[in-house]
């Protein structure tokens, strides 16, 4: 499976592995968006991220952790 910029649920659900000990209420946009970049499954362009993507993961994340 690869990961888009759209698959935001699934984008949470691994950073959430990848970074347990990270707060996502209180991480900043340029190492969400290179920790997105980095998860191994992840396969789009990264110069189409935006901050509403961003914001959307960000959220997505929170909720995962509740």
């Amino acid at each position: 499976m690869s990961l888009k910029w759209t698959d935001t649920l699934e984008i949470a659900i691994q950073l959430d592995e990848a970074h347990p000990e990270a707060d996502p209420t209180h991480i900043n946009f340029v190492d969400l968006r290179n920790w997105i970049i980095d998860l191994p499954e992840f396969d789009d362009d990264p110069g189409h991220s935006g901050e509403k993507i961003l914001e959307a993961v960000q959220m997505a994340w929170i909720e995962e952790r509740e």
